[in-house]
């Protein structure tokens, strides 16, 4: 079965569990940000399991489920817990997900992590608007045969994140008092954090925060050319900044410890999120 009959078949399903309700963004809750989805109302709950050809989640923090309903006015389709290249599954597992959400007609996708902070400036519980990423490793979602039907063989990465949806960001931020920082987030593949070298080397790059995840969807998403903003909840210094030992525990508590925040901006978001960019 070739890759657009499995998606249909995925579009199938899930449009069974929504009673004609039509998701228009798209959104994904990174590690310790899964809480959020629980201000989505009217929901629909569909385990991850349960649908054809889904990849499920084995991280901590991540509940391995959508959660479709009304936040802010809109419909969204929101995915507690994502998938990762490090868990085994293939970079076309890892962007399933969002091919399936372009099938089901949405053309908005806002992307969440937890990142590691390499910017000495900066601190664990800061917020960060994506404006662009560093990809340095081989593989890529997009090699194989190409989908005609969800985009072209060779596509522009250079709008990957959105402007409008950065400045819209931008001043929900501000007009909640929110602290917010813009940067650059850089991919390794995990499971293990980086290296105090290889953190030298992101910041040498030009990258502000690192971290296993991410970059796969807005790739696909690109490919497919949707609308994507991403934030990332910096849950700790990343590798050789202090001295101390990284672990998994840290990135849950702080998640936790910026939740309140993070969901404000999240909703203002969601709110303000321009009708041309659905």
């Amino acid at each position: 079965m070739d890759l657009m009959e499995k998606l249909s078949e995925t579009k199938a399903y899930i449009e069974s569990k929504l009673d004609g309700r039509k998701p228009v963004i798209g959104l994904i809750l990174g590690s310790g940000l899964g809480e959020m989805a629980d201000a989505i109302e009217n929901a629909a709950i569909i385990d991850y399991h349960d649908i054809p050809y889904f990849p499920v989640s084995t991280v901590p923090g991540h509940k391995g489920r959508l959660v479709i309903g009304e936040l802010e006015g809109k419909t969204v389709l929101c995915m507690q817990g994502r998938f990762h290249y490090y868990e085994g599954y293939s970079m076309d597992e890892v962007v399933y997900p969002i091919r399936t959400m372009k099938v089901l007609g949405i053309n908005a996708l806002f992307l969440t992590n937890a990142a590691g902070c390499v910017n000495t400036s900066w601190k664990p519980g800061d917020l960060m608007i994506i404006t662009d990423h560093i990809k340095l490793i081989a593989e890529n979602p997009l090699r194989g045969r190409n989908p005609e039907e969800l985009g072209n063989r060779f596509f522009d990465m250079t709008r990957a994140y959105d402007k409008t949806l950065v400045s819209m960001t931008e001043k929900a931020a501000e007009d909640l008092g929110i602290g917010i920082r813009k940067g650059i987030y850089m991919l390794f593949t995990g499971p293990s954090f980086e290296t105090a070298a290889e953190v030298r080397f992101a910041r040498l790059a030009g990258a502000d925060a690192v971290g296993m995840s991410t970059v796969p969807e807005a790739i696909a998403a690109s490919h497919m050319r949707m609308n994507t903003m991403g934030i990332s909840c910096l849950t700790n210094m990343a590798a050789g900044i202090l001295d101390q030992p990284l672990n998994h525990e840290e990135v849950l508590e702080t998640g936790e410890r910026v939740k309140r925040t993070f969901s404000a901006l999240v909703r203002e978001c969601v709110k303000r999120w321009p009708e041309e960019k659905l």
